[in-house]
């Protein structure tokens, strides 16, 4: 038996907005799906006693009676309990270019963004007339290495952007804004620690013995996996038993950990595989010093 799964937007994708990509005096119509789907499993709140679904309503605080979905509108809290309405028209007719477009602003080189402004991404498609334009811009951003940074509105929101070339298509990601960074102010980090030349050459060590190219196809999600099989065998009514959890190793000695940690990584690399990924890193290592 294996568990059942809801279609997939590989299955079904749908368009999620529709706008164009301002680019200068071009403007390309696309149209913008989801690129990507997690893949938990859902559960739901189960009455223990008798196996009955929770449920909710919702439930107007004045007057106590269930309220349709046409009768919702969004408010906004401005002083405890005060609220000031606003209405779907209301909130697209704001005076904000972004609300129908992409609006690329400028291209940088991809290498300057951190990945902690990244959030969500999303395919930009073509729609109608927009074709020719859209490979125009393909095609300009294949070989230079930059990615487009925009705004764009929906959602309730204004985004910061980007738009960059994967394969064939124009990805979009929305991205934080700089106020939505929190700063890493952590005591912890700012603590003096000795470190001894020989623990930061075995860490090195490390690293390079844990160094290869990047296969995605490589990683599996060994939890889903595990959480399906159990949950089939209950579906199944067979026995289901727990392993004990492995006591977690204690660490006497940092010299140690590290060694014996270089030992079972240079040992679990096939012979002959990749290229020497120690290498590689000490390469990488003299580039970022200018050596």
């Amino acid at each position: 038996m294996t568990v059942r799964r809801r279609p997939t937007r590989e299955q079904a994708m749908k368009t999620i907005w529709k706008g164009a990509i301002s680019f200068g005096l071009v403007t390309i119509p696309v149209k913008v799906y989801g690129a990507t789907e997690e893949k938990t499993l859902k559960f739901n709140q189960i009455h223990a006693p008798d196996g009955g679904r929770i449920r909710y309503k919702r439930v107007c605080s004045i007057d106590g009676e269930e309220v349709p979905y046409g009768e919702i509108v969004k408010g906004y809290e401005y002083e405890k309990d005060h609220y000031v309405m606003l209405t779907d028209e209301e909130l697209e007719s704001l005076p904000v270019k972004t609300t129908r477009a992409i609006d690329i602003e400028r291209f940088v080189d991809s290498e300057q963004i951190d990945p902690i402004y990244f959030q969500r991404s999303y395919y930009l498609v073509p729609d109608g007339t927009g074709i020719k334009a859209y490979h125009l811009l393909r095609e300009a951003m294949s070989d230079d290495g930059k990615v487009a940074v925009a705004k764009v509105a929906f959602r309730d929101k204004e985004h910061l952007a980007t738009v960059r070339l994967r394969e064939n298509v124009l990805v979009l990601e929305t991205m934080f804004w700089p106020d939505e960074i929190r700063p890493a102010r952590f005591d912890e980090l700012d603590e003096e620690v000795e470190l001894r030349p020989q623990e930061i050459k075995m860490a090195r060590s490390l690293i390079d013995s844990l160094t290869d190219d990047f296969e995605p196809k490589e990683f599996h999600d060994e939890y889903r996996a595990a959480l399906e099989d159990l949950i089939s065998k209950k579906v199944q009514g067979e026995e289901v038993t727990y392993a004990e959890p492995a006591e977690p190793s204690k660490v006497v000695d940092l010299m140690d950990a590290l060694r014996a940690s270089v030992e079972a990584a240079q040992s679990s690399k096939p012979a002959g595989g990749r290229q020497d990924s120690g290498a590689k890193s000490r390469t990488r290592r003299k580039k970022a010093s200018g050596e």
